[in-house]
């Protein structure tokens, strides 16, 4: 019974002494935590308004709102695994180890999205010196069509024939792209050929005049026409109506048709195939 006694005052003494190393801690970290928790919401509440006045900053810039909302999200992140760590070294815990990991996990992740952060790099400075925009037509990648989405990682184009063909950004912020609408009217690139002994100066008004009835035809600049090459029995020429970014197509088909017609109709005749066979 005495034993018993012993050892239920033993037990009593030692949880006392743990209960009293408790307290003594708690009153010892005390001050750490509440400062550690009032400097994360102070924290927290300085990232929020960096956030919007950062926000406001791209959108007076006339940033694309798609980058506007990845760069805002992506500098809160950062503050926020900055706030995290500066905390940890508020309550004494030793943040190298963090930081070390940080790197390391930084350093897989690139390796493992070696691509997709080419295609991200290059969207993101495709967005921000815009050479061009959602609407304009553009050739590049050997694809050309009209721009209906341009997003961080991937830009997609509309074609003529109505596919829709997505181009990785990363690809296509390296190599050459032409944008069909940087000056405001578009230029439509069209070869006809006449026969060697029609004259050049009447097809030439023929086909100005035939251009001009084109409802969608601009009067200014001037449609153009002039002599691309003399050969291979027939005078090829160039027949450049300029128009607007929507009505490209309209004309590049609208054109041909037109000035066929007008060749026609004036006796202008278009290029004999012929051969020249020699015998020996």
């Amino acid at each position: 019974m005495i034993f018993r006694l012993l050892q239920a005052d033993d037990l009593v003494s030692k949880g006392s002494s743990i209960f009293s190393k408790f307290i003594d801690s708690a009153i010892a970290y005390a001050p750490k935590i509440i400062g550690a928790i009032v400097f994360y919401m102070i924290g927290s509440w300085i990232i929020g308004k960096l956030g919007i006045l950062l926000r406001k900053t791209l959108a007076s810039r006339n940033f694309e709102v798609s980058l506007q909302s990845f760069l805002v999200s992506f500098f809160k992140i950062l503050c926020q695994v900055i706030l995290v760590i500066t905390l940890f070294g508020i309550l004494g815990v030793d943040t190298s180890s963090f930081a070390a990991l940080i790197v390391g996990a930084g350093i897989a992740i690139g390796s493992a999205l070696n691509g997709t952060l080419g295609n991200f790099a290059g969207g993101v400075m495709m967005l921000v010196f815009k050479p061009f925009k959602i609407g304009d037509i553009i050739e590049a990648q050997g694809v050309i069509g009209s721009v209906t989405e341009q997003g961080v990682f991937n830009t997609t184009l509309l074609t003529p024939d109505n596919k829709t063909v997505i181009l990785p950004n990363g690809p296509l912020s390296t190599g050459v792209i032409t944008n069909f609408n940087t000056h405001g009217s578009l230029r439509v690139d069209l070869t006809m050929a006449v026969a060697l002994d029609a004259s050049i100066e009447k097809a030439r008004h023929v086909a100005i005049q035939a251009m001009l009835r084109h409802p969608k035809v601009l009067q200014t600049p001037e449609p153009e026409v002039n002599v691309l090459k003399v050969g291979d029995g027939m005078i090829s020429l160039a027949i450049r109506p300029y128009t607007t970014q929507a009505d490209y197509w309209d004309v590049y088909f609208g054109v041909q048709e037109l000035v066929k017609n007008a060749f026609d109709a004036n006796d202008i005749s278009g290029p004999i195939p012929h051969r020249v066979i020699i015998q020996k």
